[in-house]
């Protein structure tokens, strides 16, 4: 399928044919008994391993090819100043490996992120699960969709009737915080979920509330807020006002994912 997006092209199946790709490159070196799986440090002390380089460089080598003329902004690429970055219109999001402690604990819960931002919203996502071999994705012309292998794929839509609550909450990360502000909802379960996991238990109505207060950064939300955007929930500030993209600083302050019927705080 050929998406228009803001006058440029975009093939949805191709999409889905690099997030596989370098699901398959990350999973070459998870899977790698013999070793291969060294992890450094990067200068924000966050871990890097073999994995998360393939995958980046093959993301980057396909959109590249895919769509010469728009920008591609990945964790692990070289990330310009602002002052060239302001002037995007259109650019890629890419996460390569969202989750590496996951993969380091070798829980399964990692993902590959990839997604377009134009005028400053994520208008494109897709989140593909290697372990799983599950794919999600959103676009407006599209919806929400999930496709699992050996499945039809399924129509995903948000738990907008839900009267009693879950919420989902970062497996390797959280805050005091979180906890006193899930407690003005009607939550009656909470659930842990690492990586971009958490946007499509809510998008697909497995969970409803997802609050984060702790730092991430713009590739770590972009494609599950499109993603959620597209099956009917919200991605918003805790104020209630939008979640914008492209920010002089590419580090996300707090934010709300949930069922569309929350208030603002």
């Amino acid at each position: 399928m050929i998406l228009e997006i803001g006058g440029v092209s975009t093939g949805l199946d191709t999409l889905q044919v690099i997030a596989r790709q370098a699901g398959r490159a990350i999973l070459s070196v998870y899977n790698n008994e013999e070793g291969d799986g060294a992890v450094t440090l990067k200068e924000d002390l966050s871990p890097l391993t073999r994995a998360d380089s393939l995958s980046h460089e093959i993301i980057l080598h396909e959109l590249t090819l895919l769509t010469p003329g728009i920008p591609v902004l990945s964790e692990e690429g070289a990330h310009l100043p602002y002052e060239e970055r302001k002037e995007w219109e259109c650019y890629w999001c890419v996460d390569p490996l969202d989750g590496t402690k996951e993969f380091i604990k070798r829980n399964g819960e990692f993902t590959v992120n990839i997604a377009l931002i134009y005028r400053n919203e994520p208008v494109l996502g897709v989140i593909y699960i290697p372990v799983q071999d599950v794919l999600y994705y959103g676009a407006e012309e599209t919806g929400s969709w999930k496709i699992a292998a050996g499945q039809a794929p399924v129509r995903l839509h948000t738990d907008e009737r839900a009267s009693q609550w879950v919420a989902v909450g970062s497996r390797s990360h959280s805050a005091p915080e979180e906890a006193e502000i899930v407690a003005r909802y009607p939550i009656v379960r909470s659930i842990a979920a690492g990586s971009s996991l958490k946007f499509c238990l809510v998008a697909e109505g497995a969970a409803h509330f997802y609050y984060r207060h702790g730092p991430t950064m713009e590739w770590d939300t972009a494609a599950g807020h499109a993603i959620v955007r597209y099956s009917g929930g919200k991605f918003t500030l805790p104020s209630g006002e939008p979640f914008r993209y492209n920010k002089e600083s590419l580090l996300n302050g707090p934010f709300i994912c949930s069922i569309h019927h929350t208030v603002a705080l």
